[in-house]
């Protein structure tokens, strides 16, 4: 079928879908009639509603949950590992339903979430097998006549909540290791992209034991909050903004219970006069506009050499007023599509006037332009000084920062110079530069004339006010499970 085929099907399956919850292996209506007006970004206008949940439905998906729990926990990891990876062909399955699905409700390309599946169902296959390989310390008597061993069990019932800009794949990031490893969830996607997170969990129906996976939408003051307070919950993991995370984990800890946090990022790439422009400029028209620059690791803060800022700027302006805009449901071939929301679009737009209130100056873009949806043009800003907003917080848009320097010293200076820590890269032909930036950045992710390069076998985490535990790899694993010491008497050379 043609994109604009596969984009009507996909708002024909959302103009069906009641506004209800995912419970027990089912859809059930919400305790409360309230419903949420879900936007279409691209236009502004309505694209379906979601069921507002309330603590009640909270109470019953986790009761829900702790129901499946004991069977779920109890099946062996070659078992899990084999409902995931049935899981995981059910996604490839739907393919272009939940591709346009996402490319409706976040308004990137269908094309652009045509991209991400594959890396949802692979998610899915990493986890189940990485479930079955397990390590602890070997058994042994470390006390004499005593036999120890370490067991590795899942924690309980995790309650997840996930973000809007990628809502398909921080779902799998946060469903796959956390149900590989036996827990079972409870999951809030974000208020405004619940729709592909809905359909995804009716896909689960029959391929995962009922109660194992939940889906409760509706508001983060009352469903999110309800979820980090609950006595039900043993663990709460988010991916967001700093200011979800320190409520999630201000909640939690009214239980004690674990946290697992990824937040923001201001991710620094840093240039020297060695560096392949091409390749730069590739990536930056890449990973930093990508998904209209809504990446907590996207490529928007250049750290330039002085020797060769002119030059990329002129490239990097001259690829980026190449970009296309446009709007998902026309099935449109476009690289830039709108923001979330128009009260987001206002806070980019914010951030860049005041950006050239501390002295910033426009290169490209930088106005709001007129006309229907949350669009804001490719932007770029030249002459950014340290210290200032645009240096130091997340912008989450289409808006590329660059900064200068002369020497490495202030490089690294200006890069570090952020709370986040998430994610970072450093642009040179000189490995041995490229060895000692890595060492000295202090971010969780660092890559070399690359950037945003995932691999489902490596953790993406971050340091700093980017949070903490791991997505991915067999350290995802770790974190969605406990150990415990288990130690036996083994008697005596003379069997006594």
């Amino acid at each position: 079928m043609t994109p604009e085929k596969i984009l009507a099907d996909a708002q024909r399956r959302i103009d069906d879908l009641a506004p209800a919850l995912y419970i027990g292996g089912g859809f059930v209506p919400s305790t409360s009639a309230e419903t949420i007006e879900v936007t279409n970004p691209g236009t502004g206008a309505r694209l379906g509603v979601a069921a507002n949940g309330t603590a009640a439905d909270v109470d019953a998906a986790v009761s829900a949950a702790r129901t499946a729990l004991p069977a779920w926990a109890r099946t062996t990891p070659g078992a899990r590992a084999e409902a995931l990876f049935r899981f995981a062909d059910v996604v490839d399955e739907h393919a272009e339903l939940l591709a346009a699905l996402e490319a409706l409700n976040v308004g990137k390309s269908y094309a652009y979430a045509t991209y991400e599946i594959p890396l949802i169902s692979d998610c899915f296959r990493f986890m189940a097998g990485a479930a079955r390989t397990a390590q602890a310390p070997a058994p042994g008597q470390y006390v004499a006549g005593q036999l120890s061993y370490i067991r590795r069990e899942p924690v309980g019932v995790i309650g997840a909540i996930t973000p809007w800009n990628f809502p398909l794949l921080m779902a799998a990031w946060k469903i796959a290791p956390a149900l590989a490893a036996g827990n079972t969830m409870v999951l809030k996607p974000s208020v405004l992209t619940p729709l592909s997170t809905l359909v995804l969990a009716g896909l689960a129906t029959g391929v995962l034991p009922d109660g194992v996976l939940n889906v409760v939408t509706g508001a983060g003051a009352t469903v999110g909050r309800a979820m980090s307070h609950h006595d039900g919950i043993d663990m709460m993991a988010l991916t967001g903004g700093v200011g979800s995370g320190r409520q999630v984990a201000a909640g939690a800890a009214t239980t004690v219970k674990r946290v697992h946090l990824e937040l923001g990022g201001k991710a620094p790439v840093v240039v020297f006069p060695d560096a392949d422009l091409d390749l730069l400029v590739q990536t930056l028209i890449a990973v930093g506009y990508g998904n209209a620059g809504q990446d907590c690791g996207a490529a928007t803060r250049v750290i330039c050499h002085e020797d060769v800022r002119d030059r990329l700027l002129e490239a990097l302006t001259a690829a980026a007023r190449q970009l296309r805009s446009g709007n998902a449901a026309a099935g449109e071939e476009f690289e830039l599509g709108p923001l979330i929301s128009g009260a987001h679009r206002s806070r980019v737009a914010a951030m860049v006037d005041q950006a050239r209130q501390d002295g910033a100056r426009v290169v490209l873009g930088g106005e709001m332009p007129a006309g229907p949806g949350f669009f804001y043009p490719a932007t770029i800003l030249a002459d950014v000084a340290p210290g200032t907003e645009m240096a130091r917080e997340e912008v989450f848009g289409p808006v590329i920062s660059v900064e200068t320097f002369a020497a490495e010293a202030e490089a690294l200076s200006k890069a570090n110079d952020v709370e986040y820590g998430l994610a970072a890269s450093v642009w040179t032909r000189d490995q041995a530069r490229a060895l000692r930036f890595t060492e000295e950045l202090a971010f969780g992710s660092v890559w070399v004339n690359s950037h945003l390069s995932f691999a489902s076998e490596m953790p993406w985490n971050g340091f700093g006010k980017s949070g903490y535990g791991r997505d991915n790899s067999a350290y995802a694993l770790d974190d969605y499970t406990r150990t415990k010491h288990v130690m036996l008497p083994i008697g005596t050379p003379d069997g006594s």
